[in-house]
């Protein structure tokens, strides 16, 4: 979870994996909270801005603490995207639709896209979603090799057709996630996210960095390379590779002339590679499609992470042109704060408090009823709200 100045940190972000599945109870206190905060959004900013805030994962977090999910979990991305998901389905006039979600739930995007898109009105044909939500899973799992494994991936899409990504991928080692959130663009390679929310790692392929820019051009240069010929050269360092008893060794210059590298990071990042005759395979339809862009070549079937690293060991050793080792985690904050709103649902700061839950519901559903009976000036009562949040805060800070 993020550490932030209020714990005396200055800020790192962790995400750990927990057992367990939120009560029913529970449930039913989030859903009706999400619901009732989300019509007061609406009303007051409108659906674009809703879907811009839930790219923050610092206001992400902060919304999932204040329905009374963990502060630290790797479920405060799942649950809290089912919640939004649930509600905004079941009520359309909310003007913006959550889909995807975990597992298997996020491969049927592109099943649900025509649905939304029929539902929200949208002028943008059904493939321009379909084709941005399979080029970012493929980046963040290919272009970003970061030691996290996707598992969750949730398209927010309002009624002007403004959308974000939410995507969380699980280090099976640390047992640590991370998210990641994208906001509308077209700037897919150079930095392109809005923020990566997680605990920084050390040894990163980072292919979508602004210092990778040459590294790109030449992965494309290479997808239309002779396999044969692309093969030659991986083929040799492959070999050199394979040679090294220890990781940490350095690689020598041979009598080839190519000196693998001197930096026991990019040893170890380059590992494991695929087989030779393997690549042979994927590089042969590759040439075959001859991608004009790096959109193209990603969303070619089999193209992944493996791949694209011994495209990069090329790029690197043989034409100088290494991907940047820059992880793109940015969130240091400590939305924890926003926890002692109603509590969490592992106890801490303390048990969700039914009683104070309810009366916020009730409070917030109040506000609603009075806006859509035409007193639109009570909306207002929504900047009351912090200061309710922060009486409860120090109530329970004493």
């Amino acid at each position: 979870m993020f550490l932030g100045s209020v714990m005396g940190f200055e800020g790192i972000a962790e995400l750990p994996l927990h057992d367990g599945h939120v009560p029913g109870w529970l449930m039913k206190i989030m859903l009706r909270l999400a619901r009732a905060i989300l019509f007061i959004m609406v009303e007051e900013y409108g659906p674009d801005k809703v879907v811009e805030r839930f790219a923050n994962p610092l206001w992400f977090q902060a919304f999932n603490n204040v329905i009374g999910m963990d502060w630290d979990s790797s479920g405060s991305t799942t649950v809290t995207t089912g919640v939004l998901k649930s509600v905004t389905w079941k009520n359309s006039e909310l003007g913006f639709l959550v889909l995807g979600g975990k597992g298997d739930r996020a491969k049927r995007v592109p099943e649900e896209v025509p649905l939304a898109v029929d539902l929200l009105g949208l002028d943008k044909p059904v493939d321009y979603y379909v084709k941005v939500s399979r080029l970012i899973a493929k980046i963040d799992s290919a272009m970003l090799q970061d030691g996290y494994t996707l598992y969750h991936h949730t398209l927010f899409l309002s009624n002007s057709g403004k959308w974000c990504i939410v995507q969380q991928g699980m280090n099976p080692v640390n047992k640590l996630a991370r998210r990641y959130h994208w906001l509308e663009t077209n700037n897919y390679y150079n930095d392109p996210h809005k923020a990566v929310s997680g605990y920084r790692e050390n040894l990163v392929i980072n292919m979508i960095a602004s210092e990778s820019r040459g590294l790109r051009k030449t992965l494309l240069d290479l997808a239309r390379e002779r396999p044969t010929s692309i093969l030659n050269e991986y083929s040799k360092l492959y070999s050199l590779l394979k040679k090294q008893r220890l990781l940490e060794d350095y690689i020598l210059p041979t009598k080839t002339g190519l000196a693998i590298t001197d930096q026991r990071e990019k040893i170890t990042i380059y590992k494991p590679l695929p087989l030779p005759n393997e690549l042979l395979a994927k590089l042969r339809r590759i040439y075959e499609y001859n991608p004009d862009n790096l959109d193209e070549l990603l969303l070619i079937r089999g193209v992944g992470p493996k791949t694209l690293r011994a495209l990069a060991l090329i790029s690197d050793l043989v034409y100088n042109e290494p991907p940047s080792h820059r992880d793109p985690v940015n969130t240091p904050y400590d939305p924890f704060k926003y926890s002692y709103a109603i509590g969490g649902k592992d106890g801490i700061p303390y048990p969700v408090d039914r009683r104070v839950a309810e009366e916020v519901i009730y409070t917030l559903e109040d506000i609603i009823h009075r806006a859509r009976i035409g007193e639109k000036e009570k909306i207002r009562a929504l900047k009351n709200l912090s200061r309710i949040k922060f009486r409860i805060i120090g109530k329970y800070l004493k």
